[in-house]
């Protein structure tokens, strides 16, 4: 039996909510009391406040608040005013969200396979599923990583697609072109979206998301559509959605904004120390990073070497060492039992496949000490 350290005196934890709130705590205070005092709880100052905030972060978008990440994805779509049955290609390798956006509102999401290091979608593998009802592409920035931003802008652009963002993992993160221009994720397509969930790297206190969009007038049309399809009270020019950021939540993310960069720097630290720590193993593969992109770390997702069951031995390992992990994510959206209408089987979409059986990925939040980071590298290389 391989000899540990012993573990480290704090439990270690997938996300550390209160640790990482508790040096702010007396900040969420006090935007938490403003919120109550001026009882203005949809729509109140704070929510266009956030909105101005998270613009300037973002270099310069206009930022659209609302509900949470999976309506800003249905509303993205719904700006682009596709007719029923219009496809939408997406990742066969996400969450479900990005295909269920598509689907609820009668369009047809179209998987494609992704590419086998950076998880993101494969550019070529895009362009082989466009046909002549393709409407829109959306690109997840996987992990916190940039999707090869500069070759969906130029196939989209090619055929007359619309490019939407699904950048809920990667805010924050930027893409250089090949002519040396920075690109901030989210803010290259149509539209981008993002979800404030409270796992995510800027998370609420509850469900929140927004959109981006360079374009003024789609930005107003988008607010239009997340508040009823309206522009003034009771008179409704478009079918829309009841979906707002309430201000209570723009409030308490407003304060977390202003520490989004170090949370970011630190997530990178404890990245890099887990690849110091990992990186010369055979049977485990730290996540690659594409050089054109920073990488935000929403995750950290380790690959483990394709045979039956060891991916899920190494989990089992870590858990029976106070080590948690995660699979994201175990099977892939064209397989899922909601999706089979879709027509689609085992096989088409190998690489996706293959991941669902080989990623695990390991804690990665900013509170993270070195003392927990050595003894969860040490973990897995007793495994490995």
């Amino acid at each position: 039996m391989p000899q540990f350290p012993l573990p480290p005196s704090a439990p270690i934890q997938l996300l550390d909510l209160r640790a990482q709130h508790a040096p702010i705590r007396a900040e969420l205070d006090e935007a938490l009391r403003q919120a109550l005092d001026e009882a203005a709880f949809i729509q109140g100052p704070a929510v266009q406040q956030f909105a101005l905030e998270l613009s300037e972060y973002l270099g310069g978008p206009h930022v659209v608040p609302c509900a949470n990440g999976t309506d800003a994805l249905q509303l993205a779509l719904m700006a682009l005013r596709l007719p029923r049955g219009a496809e939408v290609i997406v990742p066969a390798f996400t969450y479900v969200a990005t295909l269920e956006a598509a689907a609820v509102l009668g369009l047809v999401p179209v998987p494609v396979d992704v590419l086998p290091d950076t998880f993101n979608l494969d550019p070529q593998a895009v362009e082989a599923a466009i046909t002549s009802r393709t409407g829109a592409i959306v690109a997840v920035h996987l992990f916190g990583q940039c999707a090869d931003l500069e070759a969906l802008r130029a196939v989209a652009d090619q055929h007359g697609v619309a490019l939407i963002e699904d950048n809920a993992q990667a805010i924050g993160a930027t893409f250089r072109t090949s002519r040396g221009e920075f690109w901030v994720a989210g803010t290259v397509g149509e539209v981008g979206t993002t979800s404030f969930f409270p796992s995510k790297n800027l998370g609420g206190f509850g469900d929140g998301g927004a959109l981006f969009t360079r374009d003024e007038a789609r930005a107003a049309y988008l607010r239009q559509l997340a508040n009823h399809g309206q522009t003034r009270k009771y008179h409704h020019e478009y079918i829309g959605l009841n979906s707002r950021l309430d201000t209570v939540q723009a409030a308490l993310l407003r304060v977390k904004l202003r520490y989004l960069s170090q949370w970011t720097a630190a997530r990178q630290h404890v990245a890099a120390s887990y690849d110091a720590a990992l990186a010369d193993l055979q049977t485990i593969s730290v996540p690659a990073r594409d050089p054109r992109s920073t990488h935000v770390f929403h995750q950290y997702t380790l690959t483990v070497a394709d045979e039956p069951g060891r991916r899920n031995a190494l989990q089992q390992h870590l858990a029976a060492h106070g080590v948690p992990s995660q699979v994201y994510y175990p099977l892939p959206n064209h397989l899922q039992p909601a999706y089979q209408y879709l027509g689609y089987h085992a096989g088409q979409f190998p690489v996706a496949e293959r991941l669902c059986r080989t990623v695990l990925s390991l804690p990665i939040h900013p509170t993270l000490v070195q003392e927990q980071l050595a003894y969860v590298a040490d973990v897995v290389r007793a495994w490995a």
